[in-house]
This record gives structure tokens, sequence and C-alpha cells, in this order.
């Protein structure tokens, strides 16, 4: 239940609270009429302790381990394991803990068989009713999930043709190339180049809902010599990469919004060049930019904007990310870590 959507902890809270009170009402109140309650015994009370550990280690454990990869197997090992833990819990409860203070016990002298077939009954109620509740909240976020994965498809395609890319970087880059081809620069054939693939990163793999990190770099990657291309200068971004696996894939445009970012607004110097890392396995990737903010620049995230990017990151990424933005000084800190399993 990572996506909360309307349904926040805190109203998850307030179901929990109305749950109880209603299963308060329908077990101790007999008769409202005449206002008759039951007044629970030593063992009612020790039973209702259990019940409620039990709920919760059912509901906050088990199902979130359960649904983390689904499948039939855990589901029933699941069950199995908070049977055990009631019964478990039950038996230092009525057996050892009232033994000690009121010298009572519930069960005298039980067989081992005895004791757990009858609390395979007791146990299904707290462990039938928190399943449920899990379910029936889990199935409430799914929904508003899968409604707002909808909705984003919707308009990503109108958002990334607004914003994949500054019209003003394709004009500069354009007459930077007209003036190579014209002073037979032999950077001209490279700059086509470059500015071809981000064209076509662009026009192509945006469109799809996840792309290879391989492509997602290569379009960096074309994105920084044009640049560099742009100012007539190489040495003030530094890009490095340590990707174990290139074919895994992520949304398109996760990373390159914070390149945008620190093209856009740092410092174009080599003395203090814009730094630029990724790495990345199997498990999880980290990205960083880091740059000197420049004279009368403000370190606002474009691109697609810091609104937008975190948005898309709760959606596809909602419990396995965290993006840190810091200014120290003047310089201008972005690093996200997305959790790829």
């Amino acid at each position: 239940m990572v996506y909360q959507g309307t349904l926040s902890r805190k109203r998850e809270l307030l179901v929990h609270i109305l749950f109880w009170i209603l299963t308060a009402y329908f077990t101790f109140v007999k008769n409202p009429i005449h206002a008759r309650i039951l007044v629970p015994d030593l063992f009612y009370t020790t039973y209702v302790i259990v019940f409620v550990f039990t709920f919760y280690f059912h509901y906050f454990i088990v199902m979130k381990q359960v649904f983390k990869s689904f499948r039939w197997v855990k589901l029933l090992a699941g069950l199995f394991v908070s049977y055990l833990f009631f019964t478990g819990a039950r038996w230092l409860t009525e057996q050892v803990i009232t033994g000690m203070l009121f010298n009572q016990t519930n069960y005298i002298n039980p067989t081992f068989i005895n004791y757990m077939l009858d609390n395979l009954h007791y146990s299904s109620m707290p462990i039938i009713f928190s399943s449920f509740l899990w379910l029936g909240i889990y199935f409430i976020r799914l929904l508003e999930y899968n409604k707002a994965i909808l909705e984003e498809n919707k308009n990503t395609e109108i958002k990334f043709l607004k914003a994949q890319i500054n019209p003003h970087f394709i004009f500069n880059t354009l007459n930077n190339i007209y003036s190579m081809v014209y002073f037979q620069s032999d950077k001209s054939l490279t700059a086509i180049e470059k500015l071809s693939q981000v064209m076509r990163f662009t026009t192509y793999e945006s469109q799809k809902e996840k792309v290879r990190l391989a492509d997602e770099i290569n379009y960096i990657q074309a994105y920084i010599e044009l640049e560099q291309l742009r100012h007539q200068e190489t040495g003030f971004i530094h890009f490095t990469s340590k990707v174990e696996n290139e074919h895994i894939e992520i949304p398109p445009y996760i990373l390159s919004p914070l390149v945008e970012n620190a093209l856009k607004h740092g410092a174009t110097s080599g003395e203090s060049p814009i730094e630029i890392t990724l790495t990345a396995d199997n498990q999880q990737l980290i990205f960083k930019t880091s740059n000197e903010i420049g004279t009368q620049k403000k370190d606002k995230l474009g691109g697609i904007g810091l609104d937008n990017l975190k948005k898309r990151l709760q959606i596809h990424y909602p419990d396995g990310h965290q993006l840190n933005l810091t200014r120290d000084n003047n310089r201008f800190t972005a690093e996200l870590l997305i959790q790829l399993r």
C-alpha cells in the first residue's frame, strides 16, 4: 500500500477507529435498548488482547510481505504464520502469564493436537478480519493508482510535446551547425549526428512507457556534447557513469530533467565544472548533478518541471525513490535514488 491517493494515513487510521468501534459495539453491547453490556472476564480479556496483537501482526507484517510479489503459496504460508503467532501468543498469555499472576490457566493439561485444533477456530476471526480490512484499503488505493496511471498516460504526450526540449536549444544548435558547415569545420558531422540522436529520442523513445537505461544515457550524452559544441568548450561538464546492466528499463525523461536544469542554470566554467554521475545495478540507481549557480540565475528546475518530475516519480516508484535538492552557498546539488526492485 505505497500509493496513498485520497486514502491517506490519517484517513486509514480513521477507518481503523471506526472498525474497532463497530466491533466493540457488536461484541459487548448485547441489548442496546436496555443497556445490557457484556463485562469480559479474565480469559475473555486475554483473548481480546491476543486478538488485537494478531490482527495487527497480520495486517502490518504478513499481508504486506505477501503482496510484495503475490503468490498463493506465500498467502497460505502467511496465514499459517499468523495462526502460529495467535496460538503462541495465547499460550504465553493464558497458560503462562495468567498462571503466574492469577494462578489460573484457560486450558487444563491440554494435548498439543487439541490445543492447536481449538485455536485454529479462535484464530480465524482476527486473521480474516485483518485480511479483509487490509484488502479493502489496498484495492481502494490500487483503483486510485490505476486511475492516476491512466490520467498520467493521457497527459504525458502533450506534456512531452511542450517540454521535451527547449526550442531555443534547437535553434541555437542549428545555427552552430550552419556555421560549422559554412566554415567547413570537422565537428559539423558530429554535431549533426548528436542532434539526430536527440531528436530521435524526443520523437520516438519518449512515447514509450519505458526505455532502456542505455537509451537515456545516450540522449544525455548527446545533449551534453551539443551544449559543449554550442559553448565551444569541452571542460565545463564532467559526466561519469558506472552501469552494470544497461538493459534496465526506466520511464523516459526521469534523469534528463536534472541534466537540463544543471546546464540551464549552471555556470559554464572549466574552473568549476558541472558534475554529473550515474551508478546503477539491478537493485538501485543513483543519479546526481552538481553545479555552481550561474550569475543572475535562479536554480529552479526547468524541463518538464520539478512538480511534474515528482509526480511521475510518485506514480512509477511510489515507495522506491528519493529526490534530494540542496543548495550549499553557491552550489546546487540534485540527487535521485531509485529502487529498481
